[in-house]
């Protein structure tokens, strides 16, 4: 399994960035597609989540209301719409997949930085 992350960049309090992940190397029937972040000195944390069949979504309070997880079976993409970013965005992004009958993300993509001024 291959994860590649993009569309991290430089962005104002308040703006929006959009994130994509190409996801190949295996079919994704009944897996599950993450995002996480990791933030200068802190640890690795959850962001959102979507299964790939269904698009059933869950996502973090901090992100609720303003982040939409999506994914494009056809295109093996899953992408991250952020909007009204804040500087307590500001990490590492990555992208995860895990089967749905694992209890951990096995697969993991390089980041991509995000980075949001004040």
């Amino acid at each position: 399994v291959q994860l590649q992350a993009s569309g991290g960049g430089l962005v104002q309090t308040g703006g929006s960035l959009s994130l994509s992940c190409a996801a190949s190397g295996r079919t994704f029937t009944n897996w599950i597609m993450g995002w996480f972040r990791q933030a200068p000195g802190k640890e690795r944390e959850f962001v959102a989540s979507i299964t790939w069949n269904v698009g059933t979504t869950r996502y973090s309070d901090s992100v609720k209301g303003r982040f939409t997880i999506s994914r494009d079976r056809a295109a093996n993409m899953v992408y991250l719409q952020m909007n009204s970013l804040k500087p307590e965005d500001t990490a590492v992004y990555y992208c995860a997949t895990r089967s749905m009958a694992a209890t951990q993300y096995n697969y993991w993509g390089m980041g991509t930085l995000v980075t949001v001024s004040s």
